[in-house]
């Protein structure tokens, strides 16, 4: 996208946008739908890079037969590249929600509590890859991983009365269910909290994210069959510490339902206890407002969401693309040269060999280096197209990412120690950390203890935890610096 009209969007369309290209690429769309064409929904979920945690043999065992039947048909229905484009995510660079347990379809059995199947996300210090898994969640006292944050659905995130976002045979629906007809409102008028902004934001959506206020009735009216309530009272979560609580009615049932505030306040508890309007209701599809804004082309969507909305809106902003394959020019000694991809490296092709070789003599004897070599030099370490990497590797893309760096520096290229090596390191690193919460081995962040004010795993204080006390032997320094009242306020953020 052209620079200049960076400043005529708010960030959080640039944000989606920058998702929308990353996080879901083409190559993992292409082979889970291939996979799933087939039949095989694990394949299609190892593409999407979401670990299945349930084991249906067991579930057949502890569940009996029907209900494995009914499980088996929602994961063959289920397109995990789907779900990850659907998934909630989180400013500012639009990785996923950490530490969430998003349901995806229950099933009602002779037990008291409804078998769900979920799909959880790592916590943040865990998420490198951005993988997910796939789970059968039992209640409060069986399925739940012990080493998970936040194991039990949650009420707020949840698709189960969204199948169009994640259920192939279904995804025609999204039009309908996500207001694509209706004009998007920035906030919702005379509710509580919809005008005044007293409460901090949701730094997912954004203080300006569109609700979709029109298709909150109708939703309203799914949500309450599902919880066996024909009529009632839900919840709208407006801000960080802002609900709005609405009452669904309608004069008769031949006539579309509709809300209005809650005449009476209710105590925190009851309404804290009320129905929660899924997010995947409350708000306008992201993909709507890239498309009405010209941020995103039908082309860039995901299929089977293009297939599903009307694309209209202005023509698509970008800045012109460069020529694959343009090889650079640097002036080097009067003469403009080229630099170009030679062998599978990266060479300065308009200079002969053996003079290359003197000049990278000259350069480890400490000399001065060409202009040609000081630009293959700043390629390795810090290229133009190191943004690009940056975002593949954020959203787990390590494929795309390293496809981008060879497509610029050749197969056979050495990397130098600079930013972009950093990135690629940091990036495997993360990923043992993602390998250790995933056995289970580290159930929270290693400096969670320091965070917490030195508390240990289960919530008591250590003997290693304990502040040390001031007393003679204790050095000046560090008894005028623990005896200051002025402290350095470093956990501030601009």
């Amino acid at each position: 996208m052209a620079h200049h009209f960076a400043n005529e969007f708010p960030s959080r369309l640039l944000m989606w946008q920058r998702v929308r290209e990353y996080a879901v690429p083409p190559s993992m769309i292409e082979t889970a739908t291939a996979r799933r064409a087939v039949g095989d929904w694990a394949g299609a979920c190892a593409a999407a890079r979401i670990d299945v945690d349930l084991d249906l043999r067991a579930v057949r065992d502890r569940h009996g037969t029907d209900l494995v039947h009914r499980l088996r048909a929602d994961l063959r229905r289920l397109s995990p590249d789907l779900l990850r484009w659907h998934m909630p995510r989180i400013a500012p660079d639009g990785r996923l929600r950490p530490g969430l347990t998003l349901s995806l379809a229950r099933y009602r059995n002779s037990g008291a509590l409804p078998l769900e199947l979920v799909v959880r996300t790592p916590p943040a210090w865990a998420d490198a890859g951005q993988r997910m898994s796939l789970a059968l969640w039992e209640g409060s006292a069986n399925g739940a991983p012990r080493h998970h944050p936040h194991p039990h659905p949650d009420r707020r995130f949840r698709l189960d009365l969204h199948r169009h976002l994640w259920d192939a045979g279904r995804s025609g629906e999204l039009a309908s269910r996500c207001g694509a007809y209706g004009a998007p409102i920035t906030a919702p008028p005379d509710l509580p909290g919809g005008r005044g902004r007293s409460a901090p934001p949701d730094p997912a959506a954004g203080p300006d994210a569109p609700w979709a206020l029109g298709r909150w009735a109708a939703e309203a009216e799914l949500l309450l069959r599902a919880e066996g309530r024909p009529r009632g009272a839900f919840t709208v979560r407006l801000a960080a510490r802002s609900r709005a609580v609405l009452e669904l009615v309608a004069p008769d049932d031949s006539h579309a339902p509709s809300f209005r505030p809650l005449r009476e306040a209710l105590p925190p508890q009851e309404a804290a206890a009320l129905p929660v309007l899924p997010e995947a209701a409350a708000r306008v599809l992201p993909d709507l407002e890239l498309l009405r804004t010209g941020l995103v082309t039908a082309e860039r969507l995901h299929p089977l969401v293009a297939a599903a909305l009307p694309v209209s809106g202005p023509a698509a902003v970008s800045g012109p693309a460069a020529e694959p394959g343009d090889p650079h020019r640097v002036a080097c000694r009067g003469e403009v040269h080229r630099i170009a991809l030679r062998n599978g490296v990266l060479a300065a092709v308009d200079h002969d060999p053996a003079e290359l070789r003197r000049e990278e003599l000259l350069v480890a004897l400490g000399g001065p280096a060409l202009p040609c070599l000081r630009a293959i030099d700043a390629v390795h370490r810090t290229p133009e197209a190191l943004p690009a990497v940056r975002e593949r590797l954020r959203h787990g893309d390590v494929a795309g990412a390293l496809a981008v760096v060879e497509g610029l520096l050749g197969p056979a290229a050495v990397l130098r120690d600079g930013p972009l090596r950093k990135e690629l390191e940091s990036a495997a690193e993360r990923r043992v950390d993602h390998g250790l919460f995933r056995s289970g081995l580290v159930a929270v962040h290693p400096a969670a203890g320091a965070a917490d004010g030195g508390t240990a795993a289960g919530g008591k204080h250590t003997a290693a935890d304990r502040r040390p006390r001031l007393d003679r032997r204790t050095p000046a320094e560090t008894r005028r610096k623990r005896a200051g009242r002025g402290r350095p306020r470093t956990g501030l953020t601009c």
